[in-house]
């Protein structure tokens, strides 16, 4: 089963002092693009996030977050008393010296200097790390099931649309004798309207064998019905199938294209512009594929 590249996980783990947010959002993407932020308190653990994410998560734009909210009185978040009263002082120098109005509101534009808010959160212990883990393996599980759900989606999608474009395949054969008997009586007309004199027979069986020939559809059809076929095989192959599905796409829309140029019939242009649609379907969404 393939797996959509779009997902989203999001678990809270309940500690005896604080709620701990884990959230991870998926996006489409042709490699792993990968974001996070981490606060200070987890941030010693952040490469083995990272190869957690990558192992997992295997492509797609992937944003990960952790927040965290304290409960109670014990907030670690701290005002630095002595860089505030430092930064106090020098704008109240500068202010003396360059006859300048100091603030109207003193807190407000100290407190959004640096440094004036600090964090003196002790670093997670193991037990409490254990447990932001357990959080981080939770949604990556929601974020993987949802790929899935997205994926059987995608599945169901393209196993109708590869359906319909095996069956106007078959419908080309309808047209392909009637074709062919058209373009020879087109051939005979013309060349009785310009030709007064005989003209060689044989020749002119040769010369209809080899246009013939150049018009024949068999070799584009049976490469195409293989492609089809490969196509619904590389999706039940397994995950991480989205390159390879493009790839093939691409080899069907090559056949399609040579069918359409070779038909010289209106009905069978208008079964490949049929194709080209149903392809193109597949093409907008095989972008999604992991």
């Amino acid at each position: 089963m393939i797996q959509s590249m779009t997902g989203f996980g999001k678990v809270t783990a309940e500690l005896p002092t604080k709620k701990v947010t884990v959230e991870i959002k998926a996006l489409n993407s042709k490699q792993l693009d990968l974001s996070t932020r981490i606060p200070a308190v987890y941030k010693e653990m952040e490469m083995q996030i990272r190869s957690q994410l990558l192992r997992a998560l295997v492509r797609g734009k992937i944003e990960f977050n952790i927040t965290v909210e304290y409960i109670g009185k014990d907030n670690p978040t701290r005002i630095n008393l002595a860089a505030v009263e430092s930064y106090y002082n020098q704008i109240k120098e500068i202010s003396e010296q360059l006859n300048l109005e100091v603030p109207s509101d003193w807190f407000q534009t100290l407190l959004r200097l640096p440094d004036t808010i600090k964090s003196e959160a002790p670093q997670a212990d193991e037990t409490e790390w254990m447990q932001v883990q357990e959080a981080i393996d939770h949604a990556i599980e929601q974020l993987t099931e949802f790929r899935k759900q997205e994926g059987a989606m995608l599945e169901n999608l393209f196993r109708q649309k590869i359906e319909n474009i095996g069956t106007l395949l078959k419908e080309v054969e309808l047209y392909e004798g009637e074709r062919i008997e058209k373009v020879k009586a087109r051939i005979i007309d013309n060349l009785e309207k310009v030709v007064s004199t005989d003209y060689d027979k044989n020749r002119f069986e040769q010369e209809m064998i080899y246009y013939i020939e150049k018009l024949d559809v068999n070799e584009e059809k049976s490469r195409l019905t293989n492609h089809l076929q490969y196509f619904v095989s590389t999706m039940e192959s397994g995950d991480a199938q989205g390159k390879k599905l493009g790839f093939i796409v691409q080899e069907i829309g090559r056949e399609v294209n040579t069918l359409g140029s070779k038909s010289n019939h209106a009905a069978m242009q208008q079964i490949v512009v049929q194709m080209k649609d149903e392809l193109e379907q597949i093409k907008e969404q095989v972008l999604n594929v992991l």
